[in-house]
């Protein structure tokens, strides 16, 4: 049986936008409180697209750590740790290599997408193309069975549970299996033995959801059963052997309310961003010269504010009485857009402000910030060790 442990990461590309902090970070806050969580930072993946740019890789990398933290991420209750410093993330990756078979890869949505999108990059390269296997040995390594993406990114953790299936179909036979299954379920006792049969039946023979569910509750008690013995019948519940690689499970996220200065999406890509760390005064600037209602070009002209980029941050940062305000004035003419504006200024002032005094703490001392990230990538690289030892065993060169 494996521990409810959520992965997620973030490639170093840039500085964080607030549309990174209320689309990620600001989950990455409420994950932390209910599970065991592992956040890091994917440089080998900022590699796939930004190879002819390395030199902003670890700059980048240091920076967006101190955003996490300033954001709230707390070191006590996640393990932050930067991916190439966890060597079996490429080892998994490798391994899975062999096994993965091309016309998966090809078919992942992103993949032709991305080239088309970036057409200025040669993105016809091994890297790029076996960057969802890379992301999948992210996963497999920690035997992470929760993952928080959004709708465009299932498609890759779906991706993720068809290597996880293969690599059990082909390596989850272990000698004498069925010996094994019988002798750990007589370790559970008459009673709770039983039960598990019964339940394992239910699942199998009716297909009961709950029965499974109840399965799985009942291993996670049996402090009597040794690791190997609840994997053997966590395997056993579903009809298959030795389940090594779990599947992961998808956290769906909601899309990110953060909208940009133009009204799309906030992106480094459309130039619309504000940053998380930001200078006050050119936050003001940018808000101040948003585009407005194009119907307004008069201060006396009504407006729709639908048809307003500003109007769409109300809907984020505002009260319903402010809205009710902002809407009042601008479809009278009774408010100037300048107005209409300022309170928005305020606000993400006012959110900023915990955030900008947390990151000046660990940006005057970085001998913190690495030593929280040295000993997350401790961590991360004993809980990956534990998985390779039994991925190296079931393929044969787990050598003493």
């Amino acid at each position: 049986m494996f521990v409810d442990r959520v992965l997620s990461g973030m490639r170093p590309t840039g500085n964080l936008h607030l549309g990174h902090y209320h689309g990620v970070l600001k989950n990455w806050l409420a994950l932390q409180q209910k599970y065991e969580c592992l956040f890091f930072v994917a440089d080998w993946h900022a590699l796939t697209t930004h190879y002819d740019s390395p030199e902003i890789i670890e700059q980048h990398s240091w920076n967006m750590v101190v955003d996490w933290l300033a954001a709230g991420v707390d070191p006590a209750q996640a393990t932050l740790f930067i991916q190439s410093k966890v060597p079996a993330h490429a080892e998994l990756y490798l391994l899975l290599s062999m096994i993965t078979p091309l016309g998966w890869l090809e078919r992942v949505p992103t993949y032709k997408d991305q080239q088309e999108k970036l057409v200025a990059k040669d993105l016809s390269t091994y890297g790029f193309l076996g960057y969802p296997l890379l992301q999948s040995a992210d996963i497999l390594v920690y035997r992470a069975n929760l993952v928080p993406v959004g709708e465009d990114q299932a498609p890759h953790l779906e991706f993720t549970r068809e290597v996880s299936r293969r690599f059990n179909h082909i390596f989850g036979k272990e000698p004498d299996f069925e010996n094994k299954v019988t002798q750990a379920i007589k370790r559970m006792g008459s009673k709770k033995g039983k039960l598990y049969g019964e339940l394992r039946n239910r699942y199998q023979e009716q297909g009961d959801e709950n029965a499974l569910s109840e399965a799985r509750l009942l291993l996670k008690g049996q402090q009597n059963l040794s690791m190997d013995d609840r994997e053997r019948l966590s395997g056993y519940l579903e009809g298959r052997s030795k389940v090594i690689l779990p599947e992961p499970q998808t956290l769906l996220t909601k899309a990110s309310k953060m909208p940009g200065l133009d009204g799309q999406k906030m992106s480094k890509s459309y130039g619309n961003t504000i940053g998380l760390r930001e200078d006050v005064d050119s936050i003001a600037r940018k808000i101040r010269t948003m585009p407005t209602d194009p119907a307004r070009v008069r201060r006396n002209d009504p407006g729709n504010p639908e048809k307003c980029p500003v109007w769409q941050f109300h809907q984020l940062y505002s009260s319903e009485d402010a809205r009710k305000w902002v809407w009042q004035g601008c479809t009278t003419a009774g408010i100037g857009c300048l107005e209409c504006k300022q309170p928005i200024i305020q606000s993400i002032r006012e959110e900023q402000a915990p955030i900008l005094e947390r990151a000046k703490m660990y940006q005057e001392d970085p001998a913190q910030v690495k030593k929280i990230v040295a000993e997350g990538c401790e961590k991360a690289n004993q809980l990956a060790e534990e998985t390779m030892r039994d991925v190296r065993a079931a393929l044969g060169i787990g050598y003493p």
